[in-house]
């Protein structure tokens, strides 16, 4: 059979493109390779860190985001992903100028958990910074104005080590902050029905809000990792070694 080529790099289709950082990234942070249960490739947005993206605007920053994209695509990558759930705004300029899929923000999940819950149910979102967190952003993911939106206290922990970017982390006190807003969020919203986390370095605490609020927590993990089930679809066996599987 011949084979056909074309990429340099072969068999990490996904790649994601990085804020310029050095805070520190544990297992189930989108920035550690360890989290991904298939191969990924990185690449750095330079100059774009996670307080220009957040809290100042983007958009100077948005030919930074479009040349890593594209070194991804020339290494091979099927299809790509941003690292900050606040480059939604992006979405189209990306996937246009990329040529391939993009998954720009782990809010594009909203609309799809709104559909999936029942009548009278809504999703939430927490994010590292509700102040600025908008109706820009709402208007790219296609989500609805009236999503509820909590974020993490903006002195706390998480929000203030991530945001300034922080070489040293305490996890424990970055953990209790995220619970915190995602209490915050039901207290709110008495039809919460699921949560969606904005922010790709809360990935790590899903499992504790899932445990803490009794819903469904959606994030960019379960995002990328419903992403990648496309671009590299699993082969099934055509016959059973045991019919009564």
């Amino acid at each position: 059979m011949t084979e056909y080529g074309g990429k340099t790099i072969y068999g990490a289709t996904l790649g994601i493109v990085m804020l310029e950082t050095r805070f520190p990234r544990i297992h189930g942070d989108i920035g550690n390779a360890l989290t991904w249960p298939f191969p990924v490739q990185f690449r750095i947005a330079k100059a774009a860190t996670p307080e220009k993206v957040v809290l100042g605007d983007p958009e100077p920053l948005a030919d930074a985001f479009l040349a890593a994209g594209r070194e991804l695509v020339d290494c091979g990558c099927d299809g790509v992903a941003t690292n900050c759930g606040f480059l939604v705004p992006f979405q189209d300029r990306l996937s246009a100028a990329l040529g391939v899929p993009v998954a720009s923000s782990s809010l594009m999940q909203v609309p799809f958990v709104q559909r999936m819950l029942p009548p009278g149910r809504r999703v939430g979102v927490v994010t590292v910074s509700a102040a600025t967190l908008g109706p820009v952003h709402f208007a790219a993911a296609g989500m609805d104005p009236d999503t509820p939106v909590v974020g993490t206290d903006p002195k706390g922990e998480f929000a203030d080590k991530i945001l300034h970017d922080s070489p040293e982390i305490d996890f424990a006190r970055a953990r209790r902050d995220v619970l915190d807003a995602a209490e915050a969020l039901r207290a709110g919203a008495p039809d919460l029905g699921a949560i969606v986390l904005e922010c790709t370095n809360m990935v790590p605490y899903a499992r504790d809000l899932r445990r803490a609020t009794g819903l469904p927590v959606f994030s960019i993990y379960s995002y990328l990792t419903w992403f990648q089930a496309a671009l590299l679809p699993r082969r099934f066996e055509p016959e059973l070694d045991d019919p009564r599987f």
